[in-house]
């Protein structure tokens, strides 16, 4: 777990419980967290500090997690920020989409909680 620390996970997701069960699971492999409820909030955020790993809802108010991860794709100096699609939008077309706006994983919700751990330990650590 020694190289967690320091690294910067963004929860991006209009429903509460789910950033509350995120965050718990994230911060007990050892990362900071960053949340927020929308897509314009979390170009904000990145702005500001630029995390390691985004976990994105596609479906929000306003601009949706597609729009969002294009947004981070087009701005240099965000390349090397990780996305994860974290979504109830399951169908193929949806994750053929997500790949296409440039994540990296596409994970639908329900989640497993193992998998997503494993997800992100992954994309942190060897992407």
């Amino acid at each position: 777990m020694e190289n967690r620390k320091g690294k910067t996970i963004l929860i991006v997701d209009d429903e509460p419980n789910i950033v509350v069960a995120v965050e718990f699971l994230m911060e007990k492999e050892g990362y900071n967290i960053r949340k927020c409820y929308d897509g314009q909030s979390a170009l904000a955020s990145i702005n500001e500090v630029v995390p390691d790993l985004i976990l994105l809802d596609v479906m929000m108010p306003g601009m949706d997690g597609f729009e969002v991860a294009k947004k981070i794709r087009e701005n240099q100096d965000w390349e090397n920020l990780k996305i994860i699609f974290l979504t109830a939008k399951g169908t193929r077309e949806d994750k053929m989409k997500g790949y296409a706006n440039g994540g990296e994983i596409y994970l639908t919700k329900p989640f497993d909680n193992d998998n997503l751990v494993i997800a992100v330990n992954e994309a942190i650590e060897f992407g």
